[in-house]
């Protein structure tokens, strides 16, 4: 028996109807039998690997590498604005699980292997999520650039974190000899066999750093760790005066105004000045108050962990 036309048009709308429920109720199903991944599959893969694009992008791979680059900045951001909840350290950032930002960087200097802005911001924040990573990128980068002394600077960098000062003072050694070199390679190259855990020679580093950034993320973690060796600097001559005043007066100071006039005839190493804010209170190099100390009849300065803006490690 034929079917009229309307009759055929309501069975094909009948059967749609039913695969699309059909779809709808098998979506649900697979989403309730989807397994929970662990937090380190919680970034996405890179669906491109600058090493495969190499030598295919037309002409392109300079751009291709910018937007590695581009990302690799957006990257660390959005994690610490995801984490902004949190403490984290400087020294340690694998709490934020960056585990994309290496191949992001190897990406952008395999595509452009002169982008001398990927291998600074590798040096400067990659010990704080895989040392081994940090050195291989600075490696790649005097191997693409062997004239270029400030790689050198940044392999001398991570080394010097890492406490491995021979290796350090033999990669600022290196770098001395380079044609153009700063003659602050030298004198890291000296350091780095005698005085390479001295406060000056930590400030040294932090001020180069300071200076040769070329984002603002290393920028402001060097400019953080100067205010970190101001802080150690003024916390020294804290100590003092409170030594000085608990002898004197049998007691802790209950404000800061005791300690003061203490203070007011003693000279940072640095020539810098101590400063106070409107009421009176000792301000760190953030300025934050410093907080007064008394634990067992010692006097102590210690910074308010929700003002001030010094790394606390």
């Amino acid at each position: 028996m034929k079917l009229s036309r309307s009759s055929e048009f309501l069975a094909l709308a009948a059967i749609l109807v039913a695969g699309f429920l059909s779809v709808y109720a098998l979506s649900d199903r697979l989403a309730e039998s989807k397994p929970v991944l662990p937090d380190s599959y919680i970034d996405e893969d890179l669906s491109l690997q600058g090493e495969r694009l190499k030598g295919f992008a037309f002409g392109f791979e300079g751009l291709i590498a910018d937007w590695y680059w581009m990302r690799s900045l957006q990257y660390i951001g959005n994690k610490f604005i995801k984490a902004s909840d949190q403490t984290i350290s400087l020294d340690d950032l694998k709490p934020l699980n960056p585990r994309l930002l290496y191949p992001l960087l190897d990406n952008a200097s395999t595509l452009d292997p002169q982008f001398m802005a990927v291998y600074a911001y590798g040096a400067t924040v990659l010990p704080a999520i895989d040392a081994e990573e940090a050195i291989a990128i600075a490696k790649k980068g005097i191997g693409n650039n062997p004239g270029e002394w400030r790689l050198y600077h940044y392999l001398g960098f991570i080394y010097w974190r890492l406490e491995r000062f021979e290796e350090a003072a033999e990669i600022y050694e290196k770098g001395s000899k380079v044609p153009g070199a700063a003659p602050f390679m030298t004198l890291m190259a000296a350091r780095m066999k005698g005085d390479a855990g001295s406060l000056d020679t930590a400030r040294a580093i932090y001020r180069q750093v300071y200076e040769e950034a070329q984002d603002s993320q290393s920028k402001e973690n060097a400019r953080l760790r100067l205010l970190q060796m101001d802080f150690f600097e003024e916390r020294t001559v804290i100590r003092q005066a409170l030594e000085e005043f608990r002898l004197s007066n049998l007691r802790c100071p209950s404000s800061w105004k005791e300690v003061t006039p203490l203070l007011a005839s003693k000279v940072l190493p640095s020539g810098r000045e101590f400063r106070t804010d409107s009421d009176g209170n000792l301000v760190d190099p953030g300025d934050a108050p410093y907080l007064l100390v008394e634990s067992e009849g010692i006097c102590d300065v210690s910074l308010d962990r929700e003002k001030t803006k010094i790394p606390l490690k």
